[in-house]
């Protein structure tokens, strides 16, 4: 168990920024513990949500965006639901990876090259193009076998194409991610 000095390591501009960036009052949560009991990945976290938002609370900026368990919340929304207080955690969790990433914290780094491979992906096809995605993911992380089961099955039912799908609009999902890129650059 780690002993946090509360009095030596509180940034306040942290809780701030994530209270203004998930448009949510952390102070409310009373550390009731619902969300915890019904994230159904907490046994993967290594810390607990509602200790997430403790820590969000106390301002431990290192802690939080350096935990496991913002990489693994699946934004199922089931610790929003659960909340008495309607405090959006999910929207929480969510800002917390979004200011990980940008601080460089990668600390479930095979969940950021998937991220990044389906992001790529979106961009570069409009939409994901699964069997690209999934070459990508491999290739970045050298887990060639995992799965490879799942081909002899999936294949033949045609669920997974060797081309990407043309669609509507893939300029404009590509100017998406345009915008985005140079107002991030700005």
């Amino acid at each position: 168990m780690n002993i946090v000095s509360l009095s030596n390591s509180y940034d306040a501009d942290f809780v701030s920024a994530v209270e203004k960036e998930s448009k949510q009052n952390v102070s409310l949560c009373y550390q009731c513990g619902n969300c915890t009991a019904g994230c159904p990945y907490t046994h993967f976290y290594d810390i607990p949500v509602s200790q997430v938002m403790r820590l969000v609370q106390a301002g431990q900026r290192e802690t939080a965006l350096s935990c496991k368990s913002i990489w693994l919340c699946a934004t199922c929304e089931s610790c929003t639901t659960r909340c008495p207080n309607e405090i959006d955690v999910a929207r929480v969790m969510d800002v917390l990876r979004h200011m990980a990433r940008r601080a460089g914290y990668a600390p479930e780094p095979k969940v950021k090259t998937f991220t990044d491979s389906f992001l790529s992906s979106v961009e570069k096809h409009g939409r994901v193009f699964e069997m690209g995605l999934m070459a990508t993911y491999m290739s970045k992380t050298g887990r060639f076998l995992t799965d490879a089961d799942l081909g002899p099955k999936i294949l033949p039912k045609g669920k997974l194409s060797f081309k990407p799908h043309p669609i509507v609009g893939k300029e404009q999902v590509a100017n998406i991610f345009k915008r985005y890129n140079e107002e991030r650059n700005s």
